[in-house]
């Protein structure tokens, strides 16, 4: 479990740590197959990945983690798979809830919530209340439901033309920062790094808007064998790099 604040380690420092880490969390169900059990075993042990991972981004002082947990392409698995993971992700969010406000990690969900299954709209509905004072503050926890990078497109687009239909906004008016504004991440710092585990090298449409000029980081690692070694071996590998952003 995450501890509280109190005893939250500052053991291990970084010298040039991002404020933002992405997350594809990929390689459950290779994972259960290789110990001959069924792919929601693997889904089960990715939550404890999950935990060791948000406890050990908070213990360095990462001020947001956003981690794919559902995307809209996930829909088509089988029927059961789908229905287990529904379960699974209502049941942690609560489950976790209590130990991550105390460790001053606040949750928020990105992603087209009003169409995921009444159980866990009210986990969510649930967790999104619990508010954290500023000073108290450690870590905001994004997790992307039933998300697309298109769909999240889309929608601030059709935000957008909404104001221009208005009267409220000129075309000429519209820039990066307001299209950054209508997004799901608005009011957060692009991620710096993004994290996808599994051996697979692909965004898979997620944060195509925010990870413009992110870092990425590949592992053959899956995902419920990450945790905290492979976090920090992930950020140690940020340190070394220099971003450019087109620049000499």
């Amino acid at each position: 479990m995450i501890q509280n604040d109190n005893h939250i380690s500052s053991a291990t420092t970084f010298t040039n740590l991002p404020r933002h880490v992405a997350v594809i969390m990929d390689g459950n169900g290779r994972w259960a197959k290789g110990q001959g059990e069924e792919r929601l075993y693997g889904h089960r042990h990715g939550v404890d990945a999950v935990r060791e991972v948000v406890r050990t981004a908070a213990e360095v002082g990462i001020e947001y983690l956003t981690i794919y947990a559902f995307s809209t392409e996930n829909w088509g698995r089988p029927a059961a798979e789908v229905d287990g993971i529904m379960s699974l992700i209502a049941n942690a969010i609560l489950s976790e809830l209590d130990t991550l406000t105390g460790a001053g990690i606040r949750m928020r969900f990105i992603g087209d919530t009003g169409s995921l299954p009444e159980k866990l709209r009210h986990s969510i509905r649930i967790a999104e209340a619990v508010e954290i004072p500023a000073d108290k503050l450690r870590m905001t926890l994004n997790v992307a439901l039933n998300y697309s990078a298109r769909w999240e497109i889309t929608e601030a687009v059709k935000q957008i033309g909404g104001s221009i239909q208005q009267g409220r906004l000129q075309p000429g008016e519209i820039t990066p920062e307001l299209i950054s504004e209508h997004l799901a991440t608005r009011g957060m710092p692009d991620p710096e790094l993004l994290i996808r585990t599994s051996g697979e090298q692909r965004l898979s449409n997620f944060l195509l808007w925010q990870l413009s000029y992110t870092e990425l980081y590949f592992t053959d690692t899956l995902w419920p064998e990450f945790g905290r070694d492979g976090l920090l071996a992930a950020l140690h590998e940020y340190e070394r790099r220099e971003r450019r952003f087109g620049r000499l």
